[in-house]
């Protein structure tokens, strides 16, 4: 049986509609080079979502290769229960030196565990406290955290996560600060509108709040919101102000998505507990971290009996080949000033955007550093469908496919998410492509 009779006979991908799946001439990738993948009938691809928004420098030997190399070899996989790792001891000391406020390194598998670990953190803090009735959670509308239980809950998305409600917790609900389609001109307005809002929720429930959580910098699956300049920074005081911890996500908008290494320290607003995954490994492997503060760690300290300690923890924990490629990661983030050629790649994102923007179903561009979203609209109504009764998302990705470009749009949001190392000639490519996606979206709908 071939590789793609295979796929089609026993895998089961996820967020795909599998009916629909034997009409999309399925490919199966075998290979990585550069920026590009390439399938088993040798075609290529260029990486245009960064592997679901977590590859850094594309494919093939680097650095960061050859440290998971050396580290498979000297050591395969040890424990966290009862151990430690050289290689998970080696990071956590490396990100509370890039994570300034952050005392602490939590390590799990992926960012949805990382969001878990984090919520039970923010529940238990307050319980050790002697502070049990501060039980709920408040997050951002529009928010998305993950696919488990607890980070459904606080980033609930009806289309994704409707089937799963009866599993979920109740959270409430403090406004995003999208301007599109709002009420506002100006985002300043609509800023201070969110805050009197969220601020409200905070003086109503803050005995409680255990925890506000929010992606940090903007919401990328909610639709590609940018946060206005000083709303984050707001909404971290509010939370002091109000004694409720702020969980910030940084999984997909940290290492660099938003042109800035640690966003947090970018926006001014240093939360109690941060997340990081994605790119933390260059998009090699699964892991993910939630770092705290020593204010939040030393309510987990006490004698056993009082079992104040954190019950949380999985096989994979700290694996030692995930710890190593951060390592490696981190250091090549340096060696070749990555910050600096995403910022320089933001820039020339921004020209780029403008011949966009004249396009007649374009009805608004959000964007900051490598993240666009850009909304694609008819009469005011949002594109779902084409005139052939295609559904939009799966015509920009086969489309894509057929001009070499891997793509997936956020329903009629047209998504600019490349790896963050990308050079400016494939990133040329890339808008290209999307501009000609664009242009048929045009005549067929």
């Amino acid at each position: 049986m071939s590789l793609k009779d295979a796929d089609k006979e026993f895998v089961w991908h996820p967020y795909t509609q599998m009916s629909d799946w034997d009409k999309w001439n399925n490919r199966v990738i075998v290979k990585g080079e550069g920026f590009y993948l390439i399938d088993s009938e040798s075609r290529k691809y260029l990486d245009g979502i960064a592997s679901m928004w977590c590859n850094v420098w594309g494919h093939g030997q680097n650095k960061v290769v050859e440290a998971m190399t050396k580290q498979l070899k000297n050591l395969q996989h040890s424990t966290l229960f009862g151990l430690a790792s050289g290689p998970s001891v080696q990071l956590a000391e490396r990100l509370v030196g890039l994570a300034r406020g952050m005392d602490r390194v939590f390590y799990t598998d992926n960012g949805s565990t990382a969001i878990e670990a984090a919520m039970k953190m923010a529940l238990q803090y307050w319980r050790n406290k002697g502070r049990d009735a501060k039980i709920e959670f408040i997050s951002l509308e529009h928010g998305y955290h993950g696919d488990t239980i607890g980070a459904m809950s606080v980033g609930y998305i009806e289309n994704f996560f409707g089937a799963y409600k009866p599993l979920l917790t109740r959270v409430h609900r403090a406004p995003s600060p999208l301007l599109y389609k709002s009420r506002f001109e100006d985002e300043r307005d609509l800023a201070e509108w969110c805050l009197e809002k969220t601020e409200r929720l905070l003086k109503k429930r803050g005995d409680r709040f255990a925890a506000m959580i929010m992606e940090s910098g903007a919401q990328i699956a909610g639709g590609a919101i940018i946060y206005p300049a000083g709303y984050q920074r707001k909404v971290a005081k509010l939370c002091k102000d109000n004694d409720v911890l702020l969980v910030l996500d940084e999984i997909a908008t940290g290492f660099g998505r938003l042109g800035s290494m640690i966003e947090y320290l970018a926006q001014r607003s240093e939360p109690d507990i941060v997340c990081f995954g994605k790119a933390l490994t260059a998009g090699y492997f699964p892991l993910a971290v939630t770092l705290t503060t020593d204010r939040i760690f030393n309510a987990f300290l006490g004698k056993y009996s009082e079992n104040k300690h954190l019950c949380h923890g999985h096989t994979f924990t700290g694996h030692p080949v995930g710890c190593a490629a951060a390592l490696a990661n981190i250091e090549l983030y340096e060696k070749r000033n990555l910050i600096q050629q995403i910022n320089a790649n933001t820039r020339y994102v921004a020209s780029r955007l403008l011949e966009f923007a004249r396009s007649p179903i374009v009805t608004d561009i959000r964007h900051k550093g490598l993240l666009a979203g850009i909304e694609l609209a008819r009469n005011n109504k949002p594109i779902i469908t084409l005139k052939n009764k295609e559904r939009i998302n799966y015509f920009i990705m086969q489309e894509s496919l057929k001009m070499g470009v891997h793509l997936r749009s956020l329903g009629n949001i047209l998504m600019v998410i490349p790896p963050l190392a990308i050079g400016r000639r494939d990133l040329e490519k890339l808008l290209d492509v999307q501009l000609e996606i664009l242009r048929k979206v045009e005549r067929l709908s």
